[in-house]
């Protein structure tokens, strides 16, 4: 046995997995900066959407990394054909275990298709609400409005209800004001509309209105319907009740209160 020609052939196969792993490394990094800045290019730009210019680059990312993963192969003198050989003999158990992310992929085309929500929406999937902010192939990445990230399978996604918040300029404030059943209801609904007419994010047009929705027990229940523009939603819906329970305050608009009665009888 030639110890000489196996440490040579030891040698030589190293030093070429040395070099392979400092060449993917470089090319990753080079792939990942190339990516970026294609991508900030995209979005500067402003003429292709933002969803799917994303969806593109991550593709193209990922396929270039492969390519590099193969390229390296090939040098390192592995059989690429031995390697299609087995991928093709465990093609059946293969399919079956990313069954799911092919369900996933096929979730990601279709929303990417049918555009329920793009990148920036705020939208409730699958019962979970926040931002979205990225769409890649398998998953939906939304961010809630207390900073958790969701990762929702595309899958999932495509199949389940979607609400978006954003997709319209305009939104509807809805509150429902409780008072005293003895109070006096068109003096309430006078201040109410007085409070939405002074709130400069409410909007004229649609006009809002006020009306008693529900007369039970010792309350009557007022409706309030105002509309404003989707980005100050939440501005306007706070505002609203602050302003509104101060106005019922200072009209003295009696408000219903949780009230227990005790009677006591000797035996």
């Amino acid at each position: 046995m030639d110890w000489n020609n196996i440490l040579q052939t030891v040698l030589n196969a190293g030093i070429k997995i040395v070099v392979a792993l400092i060449v993917m490394w470089i090319a990753f990094r080079i792939i990942n900066a190339i990516s970026k800045k294609i991508a900030k290019k995209i979005d500067d730009a402003g003429r292709i959407d933002k969803t799917l210019a994303r969806t593109l680059v991550n593709a193209g990312r990922t396929l270039a990394k492969v390519l590099v993963v193969l390229a390296l192969v090939g040098y390192l003198g592995i059989d690429t054909s031995g390697i299609a050989a087995l991928v093709a003999s465990l093609g059946v158990a293969v399919g079956l275990a990313v069954n799911g992310a092919l369900a996933n992929i096929a979730g990601g085309v279709l929303l990417l298709i049918t555009r329920p929500f793009k990148v920036d929406d705020y939208v409730e999937i699958a019962g979970q609400a926040g931002t979205v902010e990225a769409i890649t192939l398998v998953s939906t990445k939304l961010v809630t409005i207390d900073n958790r990230v969701v990762y929702i399978p595309n899958g999932t996604a495509s199949t389940s209800n979607i609400v978006n918040f954003t997709e319209k300029n305009l939104r509807r404030v809805d509150h429902t004001f409780a008072i005293a059943y003895g109070a006096d209801y068109a003096k309430a609904k006078e201040i109410l509309l007085q409070v939405c007419d002074r709130n400069e994010k409410v909007l004229k047009d649609p006009a809002t209105v006020v009306r008693v929705c529900t007369q039970s027990g010792g309350t009557v229940e007022l409706t309030c319907r105002a509309w404003c523009e989707t980005a100050n939603y939440w501005d306007v819906f706070f505002d609203i009740l602050e302003s509104a329970k101060t106005a019922l305050e200072a009209a003295g608009i009696a408000m219903p209160h949780q009230q227990l009665d005790v009677h006591i009888k000797q035996a």
